[in-house]
């Protein structure tokens, strides 16, 4: 793709961890941004917070096929189309298979992986007009490392795993290429396991959110299909 200069984005979960540090890694390449929240008190913190004039945002539930095609109709009002969709929103419920609740299970399958389906779908229709783009995937290592408790969550993010390499190999004819990218532990308030204090040894957002710049700067002839981020020294 080379510079990203004026092209066409929607990020989800961008208004806050991961997804929040892709955006203003996009709007440092000169890219137009579309972030969705969760809620609409936290997508109008984040672009006030941003105050960019090439952000905007709309809050989305990514599991309703009713809120995603209200975002994309949103994004193409303002941006006039889209070149790169960075599907980042995600949940982590985290409790043994025998323990959990089938709400719980559905909405971690309905996000993390519906969610992105139906976003991918429509950016995808959204990018054959004007003759491709790019999808990154936000997953994780627990799509192959399954862990205790990890049943729903290891379940969504195997599932991404999979989609996402069928829809490269569907769709990479059609210059639109997609890309899952892997991290391991990332230092954010994602996980209710997590302390709340910074920890030096784990990815930071930032981290993974110059990987993202990285693979849509690659040569228009060479497509990264999946990419794994560790920790280099991980915490024993």
């Amino acid at each position: 793709m080379g510079s990203l200069l004026n092209q066409r984005a929607v990020v989800t979960g961008g208004s806050r961890g991961i997804g929040r540090a892709i955006v203003e890694a996009l709007l440092a390449e000169g890219a137009i941004v579309t972030l969705c929240g969760r809620t609409e008190a936290s997508t109008a913190t984040a672009l006030a917070e941003l105050a960019h004039p090439r952000a905007h945002g709309i809050a989305a539930d990514v599991s309703a096929e009713a809120d995603v095609a209200r975002l994309f109709a949103f994004a193409e009002e303002r941006m006039g189309g889209v070149d790169i969709l960075v599907a980042s929103a995600g949940i982590g419920l985290f409790q043994a298979a025998g323990d959990m609740e089938i709400a719980d299970w559905k909405r971690t399958i309905d996000i993390n992986l519906t969610g992105v389906f139906l976003c991918s779908r429509l950016a995808i229709q959204s990018m054959r007009k004007t003759g491709g783009g790019f999808i990154v995937h936000l997953s994780s290592l627990a799509g192959r490392n399954p862990f205790a408790g990890g049943a729903a969550y290891n379940a969504s993010k195997f599932g991404l795993n999979g989609m996402g390499e069928a829809m490269m190999l569907d769709h990479r004819n059609e210059d639109i290429r997609v890309t899952t990218i892997m991290p391991g532990s990332v230092d954010t308030d994602f996980s209710p396991r997590s302390s709340g204090k910074p920890s030096e040894w784990k990815i930071a957002a930032s981290d993974v959110a110059a990987m993202v710049i990285a693979v849509l700067s690659m040569p228009a002839r060479t497509l990264v299909s999946r990419v794994e981020m560790r920790p280099s020294r991980p915490q024993k």
